[in-house]
């Protein structure tokens, strides 16, 4: 396995039980997983294929998402969390927003509607046994206006985000409500993830 990364992660001297890979680029994770004491002792973002199968429901894909980012990790002596959330209207999974036209669009589809936001978690622990948890969160936004539809195009946080928004932004503002975890609308829900790595033994203060 590669060294821990040591620019500002974990030493990578712990016990093999309590060493953990974080699957993922993502600040945001990052940032997370620090409210639970954790610091990663390597990052290892996975790259995969996340082109939906046809027919594909957003739950089953969030969950295999999740599950294969962790396995396309290799680590013998720590465990590797990963994970993955999806914006669903009914049975539509939104994209990830690459462009503003994207999201614009998955802005106007999610004006004044329920939708759902689907965080799985994966963790894989040193013997390859694969662990997942799934959060489901409920989201209304409130009608947008086309000026505040431009504000928030203009302010890029949509770029690579599920659904075209990120909650911990300026689109907090226009959210009415939610039903569910918050952090597992940013990108990692933290009662899963705790439950994940306790049920694996590893260590949480």
């Amino acid at each position: 396995m590669a060294p821990a990364s040591t620019d500002g992660f974990g030493d990578g001297n712990g016990p093999v039980a309590n060493r953990l890979i974080l699957a993922s680029a993502s600040p945001r994770r990052r940032e997370l997983l620090a409210r639970l004491g954790i610091v990663p002792d390597q990052i290892a973002a996975a790259d995969i294929d996340e082109t939906p199968r046809k027919g594909e429901l957003p739950r089953d894909y969030a969950r295999r998402m999740a599950g294969e980012k962790a396995e396309a990790v290799n680590a013998d002596e720590a465990h590797v969390l990963a994970g993955d959330t999806v914006v669903a209207l009914g049975r539509r999974i939104l994209p990830k927003a690459e462009d503003e036209a994207t999201a614009r669009q998955c802005l106007s589809l999610l004006s004044g509607r329920r939708h759902r936001v689907l965080s799985a978690v994966a963790l894989k622990s040193p013997d390859g046994r694969i662990r997942q948890r799934l959060s489901e969160t409920i989201v209304r936004f409130k009608r947008l206006s086309e000026a505040e539809m431009d504000a928030y195009a203009a302010s890029g946080e949509w770029r690579g985000k599920a659904g075209g928004y990120a909650i911990q932004g300026h689109a907090e503002g226009l959210i009415a409500w939610i039903s569910g975890s918050h952090s597992g609308v940013v990108g990692l829900p933290l009662f899963e993830t705790r439950a994940l790595l306790k049920a694996a033994g590893f260590h949480i203060g």
